[in-house]
């Protein structure tokens, strides 16, 4: 009876750091889009997306992540629930604060801003691979391309990365001070916080330890 309700417990922690983790993930990138100082690579393609077509962020990334999530078949992946919850919650999460969020137009409130969403998303990156319910589309995307071609993970991501970025400033995107700072800070940030947040194993099992850089796990809205 007390391993059943170990068991219960562990699983109840790792739904509740899935979950917590995507809610904040879209919000953290909310942040971001309202310091206006630049966004994450793939969330700079969903705002000129959404430039372009008129429909929220958040409606944005969903779908995109939903297409993203079709090329895996060729590619053999399999989703998990946290590969789902991904596409559904995160553009949620983002538009419910973006509607709650104005816009910055003093630095003094943009840099803070930029910041905190930064930060923030290294947070929800932690809570939400700690959890081990499966990569995100995107994710899945690369790690995938690296199983079928060969080529390093470095490699695929950098070069999914650009393209998503450059054609995101195309149509509308914003590149800034913040992309930058996010790429070079993302992963230490998401290494520090799957260790803050690393869920204890089951019963029987062992303990989840982050080791490394997490670079087949760093999270993409």
């Amino acid at each position: 009876m007390a391993r059943y309700a170990a068991r219960h417990g562990h699983l109840a922690r790792r739904l509740f750091q899935l979950y917590a983790g995507l809610a904040l993930y879209g919000a953290s990138s909310a942040l971001l889009v309202r310091s206006g100082l630049g966004l994450e690579p793939w969330n700079v393609l969903h705002q000129g997306l959404s430039e372009r077509t008129g429909l929220s962020m958040g409606v944005v990334l969903t779908i995109t992540g939903a297409l993203v999530l079709l090329l895996w078949i060729p590619l053999r992946q399999r989703p998990g629930l946290g590969t789902i919850s991904n596409v559904l919650v995160i553009g949620a999460a983002m538009d419910a604060t973006l509607a709650v969020v104005p816009d910055a137009h003093a630095m003094a409130v943009r840099v803070p801003l930029m910041a905190a969403g930064i930060v923030l998303n290294g947070a929800a990156t932690g809570l939400y691979i700690a959890a081990r319910f499966g990569p995100g589309p995107r994710d899945g995307l690369m790690t995938g391309l690296n199983r079928r071609t060969g080529v390093s993970v470095r490699l695929v991501r950098t070069a999914i990365e650009i393209t998503v970025v450059v054609t995101g400033f195309v149509l509308g995107g914003t590149v800034g001070i913040g992309t930058l700072l996010y790429a070079v800070t993302i992963g230490p940030l998401a290494q520090l916080f799957l260790r803050v947040f690393a869920v204890p194993a089951a019963p029987g099992g062992s303990p989840v330890v982050a080791t490394g850089t997490p670079r087949r796990a760093i999270l993409r809205p």
